[in-house]
């Protein structure tokens, strides 16, 4: 039996992953958008576009790498 909790399952449709379906997948994606959020704030694109572009591309990264880790093997799919 496999007791690898999933925070984010596969897309039906294509590659890739749905939104989460657990609480800790909830608060990955939140943090996320606060990173990118906090990111426009503090180094707005238009006065610093490589300080943001590094930040976004890191924090894109880091999701990523967590849906990887906790989410469902990515492969394409055609639907059930």
């Amino acid at each position: 039996m496999n007791n690898h909790k999933v925070w984010f399952p596969a897309k039906k449709y294509g590659w890739g992953w749905g939104f989460p379906c657990a609480w800790q997948g909830w608060g990955v994606l939140l943090l996320f958008l606060v990173v990118v959020f906090c990111a426009v704030i503090f180094f707005p694109p238009s006065e610093t576009p490589l300080i943001f572009s590094i930040v976004v591309i890191l924090a894109t990264v880091a999701l990523i790498c967590i849906c990887f880790i906790k989410g469902e093997k990515p492969r394409w799919r055609w639907g059930k």
